[in-house]
């Protein structure tokens, strides 16, 4: 085998290790939903309301991917049956054989994700870093917390992503603007880089004079429709679209999911709060917030005590300003050699500014940048704090003590390997005469691999970390039980920000 498929069969083995971890309520949904494809007529996808807690709320081509897990199952009969049965049931009731079933087409869809890593890894590295790009996607702990211990699919449709900037990073416009279609049919929360992509393929393939410009304009177009109609098309036949887009994109959802994500409202919430606090103190009439910021009625946005109310409109508009000067050197001068890098500070915007972000929404820009971090050291630098910030910010999804040593063991594991192969990668050494030399443009090695200000942050994050597992209980017991939650979405929102204005100065730089 090749090092890719090597690195991705390890993987596979600690996936299979993984089988009996817990499995969040997203296990029992993603059950229902490959029993509901498989069991009702198409026309009844989006209108069943059987198990209210798991309706269909993905775009149409991961219904038909759901469709597809199950003919084997349909195929096999007897024992799986269990696995197409619409009905609801605790996570924990699921029996051996659907767990096994579930868990491996988890497992095996992620073929996508190393054919997507493979080709972009092998595009023009050498084979250090080739070897280290791979090591960060194939063995990334977040993606082995969201997908094989709380259960997603995101390994399949990050592939999708994958593929597609490989084929735009080799000039292979239309390709990549089809996959991106696909991805967006399969889940639409990364319909946030679509800007990004219309103004490049607008920029980059539909060049030349007007006839030929026209014509790639018409040929773009009727290939991202054909895939649209392929997805849709079925849906509006039945009449069952105004049903689709309501369970897509539901915005009477709050402003936050249930657990912060830790992006910009982060602070605004906590602002907020403390403002009101201060106003009352001083004798002030501050009305009481009247609805939850993590909500989930329609029509009931999130209330604030004093900072203006915060709509999804408000957040959109956020979301393209903040994307702007990525735009604006989009439509300038675009360039394959940046899409990369582009595509996942769009997906930051989205992730910082957007509305009811989840937390696992910073796989969508952490994966991407992992291809970007081996070009100089200060990529690698940023690499190493986002993706350790990003995988700590999901150790609540896991909050069954059995599963603590397991998500602390795969981000030591990941830190320790990034900071050998960085250090390898972009080592400060001596060329004869006595000369010191670095192979990357940033030349501040005395201060180590990731500085003073990566140091100090890092230790902050254990600090957070001990305070929630051994400080917080032994001072207040069970009180307050929110605390350890805020603070580690307030103290890795922090970094997030920091990781956000960093690559906003990058995208400014590139020339």
């Amino acid at each position: 085998m090749g090092e890719a498929e090597w690195l991705w069969a390890v993987a596979t083995c600690v996936k299979v290790l993984l089988i009996p971890a817990y499995r969040s309520t997203d296990f029992e949904v993603h059950r229902h939903w490959l029993a509901l494809t498989s069991v009702l007529p198409l026309a009844r996808w989006y209108s069943d309301a059987s198990a209210p807690c798991c309706p269909l709320d993905y775009p149409p081509l991961f219904a038909y991917f759901q469709r597809i897990l199950a003919l084997p199952a349909t195929a096999l009969g007897g024992r799986p049956s269990a696995l197409l049965r619409v009905s609801t049931s605790s996570p924990s009731s699921a029996s051996l054989p659907v767990l096994i079933y579930l868990r491996l087409s988890v497992a095996i869809t992620d073929l996508v994700f190393l054919l997507a890593a493979a080709r972009l890894a092998h595009r023009r590295l050498p084979p250090a870093r080739r070897r280290l790009v791979l090591i960060l996607l194939l063995w990334s702990p977040a993606l082995l917390i969201v997908d094989h211990i709380h259960f997603q699919y995101n390994g399949y449709l990050l592939g999708i992503l994958l593929l597609s900037l490989s084929f735009l990073e080799e000039g292979k416009d239309l390709a990549g603007g089809l996959a991106f279609a696909v991805l967006i049919c399969s889940k639409h929360l990364f319909l946030v880089a679509a800007p990004l992509y219309f103004v490049y393929l607008l920029r980059h393939y539909c060049r030349g004079g007007s006839w030929e410009a026209s014509k790639r304009f018409l040929t773009m177009g009727a290939a991202v429709g054909a895939v649209f109609a392929a997805a849709f098309g079925p849906f509006l036949y039945y009449g069952q679209m105004q049903q689709v887009l309501s369970r897509l994109f539901p915005f009477g959802r709050g402003l936050c999911h249930a657990y912060w994500a830790p992006n910009f409202w982060v602070f605004y919430i906590v602002l907020d709060k403390v403002l009101s606090f201060v106003l009352l103190k001083l004798g002030f009439d501050i009305p009481a917030p009247k609805a939850s910021f993590t909500g989930g009625l329609v029509g009931n946005f999130s209330q604030f005590a004093v900072l203006p109310q915060v709509t999804p409109l408000i957040t959109f508009l956020l979301v393209i300003f903040a994307m702007s000067p990525c735009l604006i050197k989009a439509f300038q001068k675009p360039q394959p050699k940046h899409i990369t890098r582009w595509v996942a500070y769009a997906f930051t915007c989205g992730f910082m500014f957007g509305w009811h972000v989840h937390e696992k929404a910073s796989l969508h820009f952490t994966i991407p940048l992992a291809l970007v971090s081996v070009n100089n050291l200060d990529d690698a630098r940023h690499y190493f704090l986002l993706s350790i910030v990003s995988c700590y910010s999901m150790f609540p999804l896991l909050f069954d003590p059995q599963e603590y040593p397991i998500k602390v063991l795969l981000l030591a594991i990941h830190s320790i390997l990034m900071w050998i192969g960085f250090s390898s990668c972009f080592r400060v050494g001596v060329a004869p005469g006595g000369t010191k030399t670095n192979n990357s443009s940033a030349s501040n090695g005395k201060q180590g691999f990731i500085g003073k200000f990566g140091t100090i942050y890092l230790l902050g994050l254990l600090g957070v970390e001990l305070w929630g597992q051994l400080l917080h209980p032994h001072i207040f017991g069970s009180g307050l039980p929110f605390l350890p939650l805020m603070l580690i979405s307030i103290y890795c929102a922090a970094g997030m920000m920091y990781s956000w204005f960093w690559q906003l100065r990058q995208i400014l730089k590139c020339s």
